[in-house]
């Protein structure tokens, strides 16, 4: 089962509560906090949808730009230090920044997992 959704670049969580009956999310990768809710998966996605277009029609109303999820930058921290060492080396001996390096991993193993 696929626990996101996506709508006009925006990616929402899907949760359940079996207390209340409904399901409801929120949109991730951004600050400000836009939620959801459905009794049934039509209404949850419906209500995504107007949630998401209610806050870009209120960031073109205060004249502000919408937060755009997953920029492109992100900070990663290695538990191992051997582990930082022997990425960063291997990055250089291979004339590539340690950022370089990581994208081609993400997407390496990415297009593995979605062949």
């Amino acid at each position: 089962m696929k626990n996101t959704i996506e709508y006009r670049g925006y990616v929402g969580s899907v949760e359940f509560s079996e207390v209340d009956g409904v399901f409801f999310g929120k949109v991730l990768g951004i600050r400000s906090l836009i939620s959801y809710e459905g009794t049934d998966a039509k209404e949850l996605i419906a209500d995504f949808h107007g949630a998401v277009d209610g806050y870009i029609s209120l960031c073109e109303e205060k004249g502000t730009l919408p937060e755009t999820p997953y920029k492109g930058s992100f900070n990663v921290r290695f538990k191992s230090p051997e582990l930082h060492r022997r990425a960063a080396v291997y990055a250089l001996s291979h004339d590539m920044s340690l950022n370089s390096f990581v994208e081609y991993c993400v997407g390496k193993e990415l297009d593995a997992v979605h062949a």
